[in-house]
């Protein structure tokens, strides 16, 4: 038989058998569904929340509510106006305190302390317009050199008197207090000396002792003694300076004059015009101390 007269063989036609096969491996490729769960109680009621609510502390529960904290902006005006307020208010309550010291004095007391303090500030200026003039000679004089060693004549002149190395004399006044009860201490005496300083005094003397920079006084069974040097009632301070700025000085509510007369000590304040300091120091070589221009 020829290959024309062969009939060709059927196709198989897919049966029932076949299809289902791909179709049953799909399937068992995806994943298995899952059934929906029944929403429980507690979803579909929403009590666990609440019944945990229940459950904190009266602690926790503040803590839930003051945390984090919730400020407002008009919170925050409030709160900076009243931070404003108590400060203002320091402010006042300490400058009360500072002033409260001068409420009892009179009026004629705080009279006298305003012109001491005029004259004070009078004086300051003063010694700063003398050393502007000082520098303005010393730029515009054609002998420079000149000019500087009759300034450095006058300051080692100055600083003698400072230093109680040489006499001076001047204005000022005297200060003498009899201490009959021997109730005055050395505490007074340097109060008294630290008022001078303060008022502008440039020279003291006490009893025959020069005062400088580096005086002490102490008390003894025996009485008082300066820089090591005994000294006996009546105590007799030679003060030069300013009379108008030093008498006050000594006299001001609480000063050094009350604070005497309440030891039961006689007090004499007197001005003059010509007050001498003759009593010298020998003057000391610092043991350390040396010019930065050596």
């Amino acid at each position: 038989m020829s290959d024309q007269d062969r009939t060709p063989d059927p196709k198989p036609t897919p049966g029932a058998g076949e299809d289902d096969a791909p179709t049953t491996r799909l399937r068992r490729e995806l994943p298995q569904e899952v059934a929906p769960t029944a929403p429980t109680a507690i979803e579909e009621t929403g009590e666990a929340p609440q019944e945990e609510k229940n459950r904190l502390t009266g602690r926790q529960r503040l803590a839930q509510g003051l945390w984090p904290p919730r400020f407002t902006r008009a919170q925050l005006i409030v709160a900076l106006l009243l931070f404003g307020l108590g400060f203002g208010l320091a402010i006042q309550v300490a400058s009360n305190n500072d002033d409260s010291a001068l409420r009892g004095a009179r009026q004629e007391d705080l009279v006298r302390i305003l012109d001491e303090l005029d004259d004070r500030t009078q004086r300051l200026e003063e010694e700063k317009q003398g050393l502007e003039d000082q520098r303005t000679e010393l730029e515009n004089s054609s002998d420079q050199a000149e000019e500087a060693r009759k300034q450095t004549v006058e300051k080692e002149r100055q600083l003698g008197i400072l230093a109680g190395t040489v006499a001076a004399q001047g204005p000022g006044i005297t200060l003498t207090i009899d201490d009959t009860k021997g109730t005055v201490e050395a505490d007074m005496l340097l109060d008294a000396i630290q008022e001078l300083r303060a008022a502008g005094a440039e020279a003291i003397q006490v009893n025959g002792v020069r005062v400088v920079a580096s005086t002490y006084l102490t008390d003894s069974d025996d009485g008082i003694s300066v820089d090591g040097n005994k000294i006996t009632q009546p105590f007799r301070f030679k003060v030069i300076g300013n009379p108008q700025d030093l008498e006050p000085a000594l006299n001001i509510p609480g000063g050094v004059v009350q604070t005497l007369e309440k030891e039961q000590a006689t007090v004499t304040v007197r001005r003059a015009e010509k007050i001498v300091v003759d009593a010298l120091r020998a003057a000391k070589r610092p043991d350390y101390a040396r010019s930065s221009s050596q």
